[in-house]
């Protein structure tokens, strides 16, 4: 059986080998506090193992994370000049292959369907070859080890260290950032266990208008949306709001139509995505991947479509979700 922790494990050897790449790179000023920071996350990975299975206390992980805040907020982490290919490589590789590029990243896609959809069905000795229930996140990671060989031997490319050193060129370029979302939706669990949802619920009820839709409507939209603003992640938000507002009001209250109105409940809420730096993955990050000017240059561009859209979603739920 393969089973999904020998996944986390390779992610997490991953990030200790570029974590040792990072500290013996001498043309980063910050190498020490950047393989720290990203050695923690690699170790995270392996020892989490441990964790899940109570052989080992999860207080370590806390400290971890601590301590990766420490360096990201103090600025400890920093970028160097990884040895890669060159521009001039690059440039000639791209106009020989063309749109075949594109087959390395498609080639993830295809073998994680293809493992969630037939291979999840094959047995080995009257075992899955598949750990059961975890089908789709090791098609996933098959499918960036075939895409992987693949890229390589389509770009005739044989030292194993390019890839490796081009994945750690996009770590220190993102930074700290490609793990806000992971850390946001944490924070959101954190809230609905503590029953931030309770506590809005009340609030709410207080200042609603009694049989007023409308007002109804409005609050839990413009709720989704204001919670995805400070958490980042929609999802987040969701149980948050759905339990003070969404459920309680509109499906048990005005009788609404449950699928219509959480699904729009959540469209609203990626509203509120398009629009916050909290959403490191799709605002921040970008930005800094492609080296633009202005690291807010995506909300920007984004602000009015996502008021409109959350104009549109208060008023489709509002006409047909009832």
């Amino acid at each position: 059986m393969i089973k999904a922790e020998w996944f986390y494990w390779l992610v997490g050897l991953s990030f200790l080998v570029m974590a040792a790449q990072m500290v013996t790179d001498r043309s980063n000023p910050k190498r020490f506090g950047t393989g720290a920071f990203w050695g923690l996350i690699g170790a995270g990975f392996v020892y989490s193992s441990w964790v899940v299975t109570k052989q080992a206390p999860a207080e370590p992980l806390g400290v971890a994370v601590l301590v990766m805040a420490v360096l990201a907020g103090f600025g400890f982490t920093g970028r160097g000049t990884p040895r890669t290919t060159t521009p001039e490589e690059r440039t000639a590789s791209a106009a020989r292959l063309g749109n075949k590029l594109f087959v390395p990243a498609l080639t993830i896609p295809v073998v994680a369907m293809a493992c969630a959809i037939g291979v999840k069905h094959l047995t080995v000795g009257g075992r899955p070859v598949l750990q059961e229930g975890s089908e789709t996140i090791l098609g996933l990671g098959i499918g960036a080890v075939a895409a992987l060989v693949v890229g390589m031997v389509m770009l005739r490319e044989k030292r194993p260290s390019v890839p490796v050193q081009a994945g750690r060129t996009m770590l220190e370029a993102m930074g700290w950032a490609m793990l806000l979302p992971q850390m946001l939706a944490t924070l959101g669990a954190i809230f609905q266990v503590s029953g931030v949802g309770g506590q809005v619920g009340k609030l709410a009820a207080a200042v609603l208008p009694e049989d007023s839709l409308y007002v109804a409507v409005v609050v839990y939209c413009a709720g989704m949306f204001a919670f995805t603003l400070v958490m980042g992640n929609a999802f987040a938000a969701f149980p948050v709001m759905t339990a003070a507002v969404g459920w309680p009001v509109l499906i048990g209250h005005f009788h609404g139509n449950p699928a219509a109105v959480l699904a729009l409940g959540m469209l609203a809420g990626f509203c509120g995505t398009l629009v916050t730096p909290m959403a490191a993955n799709f605002n921040i990050v970008p930005a800094a991947l492609l080296e633009l000017k202005d690291q807010y240059g995506p909300i920007k561009a984004q602000l009015p479509t996502a008021g409109i859209l959350l104009g549109c979603n208060v008023v489709i739920m509002a006409l047909f979700a009832f």
